[in-house]
């Protein structure tokens, strides 16, 4: 057993302590008092992405404590002892957005020793996709105000706030590919129109509107409407919803979704 232990940290700078009777009670020691390793603090971050039509959106919240008093940043703070993170999620984000009950999904954890200007604090961070017009913020708690803004308008933001909603791009243009995620943006109806501009807003390029068409309804998950949008338009649109029990039962045959 000993001789194990050796070979396993050699070359490393661990210190070892054994016990001097039973070799069984050989234990690794440390370089650090064990307790000093729950010292630092653990936080949730929301990134929660919405289209308006035209361009994606981001929801940052204007803080009004210190540290980043006044800075823009995307809604988050820390988790109590007692919570588990994805309930954590739900508490913080309705509680400085008003926002409530929005499925999230945990995309990245953050842990850069000095991040956080008041000690080390590690986060995870959570991303949505959300229909704009269904939910309405309101800032509170700490926070001052809360808005909606275009992902090209978007400044320095608090902490690394900046790289996380980088990386929440990264993960939204990449997943958007291989999964029906866009149609969580829009309307329950839509047009092929709104439906190819919200994947040219996403992707940032534009689509070549036959192939995209041609692709999208050989996929046999959008069903065709009676009705049509008449609204804001020269020419009639014809209606699509998307089908989730289609969509599943072509996942159990194997179907693989790609833009």
């Amino acid at each position: 057993m000993r001789r194990d232990i050796d070979e396993l940290v050699k070359g490393k700078n661990v210190a070892l302590r054994f016990s001097e009777g039973n070799p069984e009670d050989e234990q690794a020691q440390y370089l650090i008092p064990l307790e000093d390793f729950f010292q630092f603090g653990l936080s949730v971050d929301c990134i929660l992405f919405g289209f308006d039509g035209q361009e994606i959106k981001i929801l940052l919240i204007e803080r009004g404590v210190a540290p980043y008093k006044s800075y823009w940043a995307l809604p988050g703070d820390l988790v109590y002892p007692n919570e588990d993170l994805n309930g954590a999620a739900q508490r913080v984000l309705e509680n400085l957005t008003g926002i409530r009950d929005v499925f999230m999904q945990q995309i990245k954890t953050f842990g850069k020793t000095d991040r956080h200007p008041l000690g080390r604090v590690i986060t995870v961070a959570f991303i949505a996709l959300i229909r704009v017009e269904h939910y309405e913020t309101r800032a509170s708690s700490w926070a001052d105000n809360v808005r909606w803004f275009t992902l090209a308008e978007v400044g320095e933001l608090a902490f690394d706030h900046n790289e996380i909603l980088n990386k929440g791009v990264e993960k939204l243009k990449s997943r958007v590919r291989r999964e029906p995620l866009g149609f969580e943006l829009l309307p329950i109806n839509f047009t092929l129109n709104q439906l190819q501009k919200l994947y040219e807003a996403i992707l940032d390029r534009p689509i070549d509107k036959r192939n995209f068409r041609k692709k999208i309804l050989a996929m046999n998950f959008l069903v065709k409407l009676d009705e049509k949008q008449t609204k804001n338009t020269r020419r009639p649109a014809c209606l699509y919803t998307f089908d989730q029990t289609r969509y599943r039962e072509l996942l159990d045959r194997g179907f693989t979704f790609e833009i």
